[in-house]
């Protein structure tokens, strides 16, 4: 029986490594742009936190509604006296004028059983206060949506890093296919008594650097790889491969307007202002209410149980009931209430003052993004022109060395004009796919 059991747990033992193996060899995607920012909205812990947050104040708005319904409790007391109390009484109702009785009031054992319901009847406070749970519950959602958004902006620059760097490495990779073609043929030309071992030498130099410049970039784009995965919230020792194109991003067109002096309506950081000045003006209707009286019911009903036996305490009840209403009003506090008061008044004026400040600023943003954007194209468009340039450049330059009638330092002059000119291309290109986002997300076009 024992080693039926053994091979039983034996079994269970590599079933589980097995399914652990397989959890483990599906942690490999290849993912889009756009299922990278789903896959982000779904794992990002910011993401997730706000949500919990989301649910937190629907809770809050429960528990603030549930202060307004019936209160019903219950109670139940049992004592035993091991000493019932004692109290004098004057002599003279027992004929004993001028000295004082002890007498003993009460049973050894007392009990009671009671109910009691509370109603609030009127509460200005109460009122305003579950308007102010919703409204913090649309507070809430909003947040929710400006981590999404930050998120979706984090991710999507961390995505087009990626693409830049790999772009990057593909361009590299073709000047190092080029350079090693010159480096041999001017290597065989130097053995053959039509070259200077010093033309060798310069593009060997020069196929050393950029080969370190291609393990840079590739440490650089493992870098960014993991940077992206940790936006979206994915285990860093899962892999990820990212399929977009680099042409397919640049092709999707932006267009730069005018600007909108009402394209704040359309940011959630301004939504959330306008909220938070709801929640202000409710603070300022609270307290007010504070001025007002409260009315609550109330009913109770109880039983009493006395006997000095207690197998007997039980066999009698003493019932009790109550029914009645409870005012409460507060007059006077020192003058707290009005003070109170007026500081809410003073926080609406600080909001309205604070969404005039983000409304410039918003207008002031998305125009000098779509001037950087616009700045953004035109200096990618020059340094496409440029790269092709150095790229004619080089190839004439290399024929002319082929055919005698240049010099090697010519080559390596062409060569370094060739990689100065892709940097600056894939900078402008980083630069053009960064401004891509801010702008959208300056006219409020990223959105969820």
């Amino acid at each position: 029986m024992k080693t039926k059991i053994y091979l039983i747990l034996l079994l269970l033992f590599f079933a589980g490594g097995i399914v652990q193996a397989q959890v483990t060899d599906s942690l490999n995607y290849k993912f889009s742009l756009k299922e990278a920012v789903d896959y982000a909205l779904s794992h990002q812990s910011a993401v997730l936190n706000a949500q919990i947050d989301e649910e937190i104040a629907k809770n809050d708005v429960k528990k603030t509604v549930g202060t307004g319904l019936p209160q019903v409790s219950t109670t139940f007391n049992f004592q035993d006296y091991l000493k019932v109390p004692t109290s004098l009484l004057p002599g003279e109702f027992f004929g004993q004028p001028g000295t004082q009785i002890p007498v003993k009031f009460g049973v050894k054992y007392n009990s009671s059983a009671g109910i009691e319901l509370n109603q609030l009847l009127f509460d200005g406070t109460y009122i305003v206060g579950l308007q102010a749970s919703k409204t913090y519950k649309e507070l809430s959602v909003r947040s929710t949506t400006r981590t999404k958004i930050e998120t979706v902006v984090a991710v999507t620059k961390a995505y087009y890093s990626v693409l830049v760097n790999k772009e990057q490495l593909k361009l590299i990779d073709a000047n190092l296919v080029q350079l090693a073609k010159s480096f041999n043929d001017t290597e065989a030309m130097f053995k053959n008594g039509f070259a200077e071992k010093i033309d060798a030498d310069r593009l060997l130099v020069l196929k050393n650097n950029l080969e370190t410049e291609r393990e840079n970039a590739t440490r650089l784009l493992s870098v960014n790889i993991d940077l992206l995965k940790f936006q979206m919230g994915m285990p860093v020792t899962a892999s990820l491969e990212p399929v977009d194109k680099i042409s397919e991003v640049r092709a999707q067109p932006v267009s730069v307007v005018a600007a909108d002096t009402s394209a704040y309506k359309a940011r959630i950081e301004y939504s959330l202002l306008e909220t938070q000045k709801k929640l202000n003006l409710l603070d300022v209707k609270r307290y007010k209410s504070t001025f007002l009286p409260t009315l609550k019911g109330f009913a109770s009903a109880t039983k009493s149980f006395q006997s000095d036996n207690f197998s007997n305490l039980y066999n009698q009840n003493y019932p009790t009931s109550v029914i009645g209403l409870t005012l409460s009003w507060n007059l006077i506090n020192g003058g707290q209430r009005i003070y109170q008061l007026r500081n809410a008044k003073l926080v609406v004026k600080q909001t309205e003052n604070k969404m005039e400040d983000l409304r410039n600023g918003i207008v002031n943003e998305i125009s000098t993004n779509q001037k950087l954007y616009a700045n953004s194209q035109r200096s990618l468009e020059n340094q496409e022109r440029n790269l092709k340039l150095a790229e004619e450049i080089l190839r004439v330059t290399r024929i002319k060395y082929e055919q005698g009638i240049g010099s090697s330092l010519e080559v390596t002059t062409a060569e370094t004009s060739l990689k100065e000119a892709q940097n600056n291309y894939i900078t402008a290109l980083y630069n053009l796919l960064i401004n891509k986002v801010d702008l959208d997300k300056a006219t409020g076009k990223i959105n969820y």
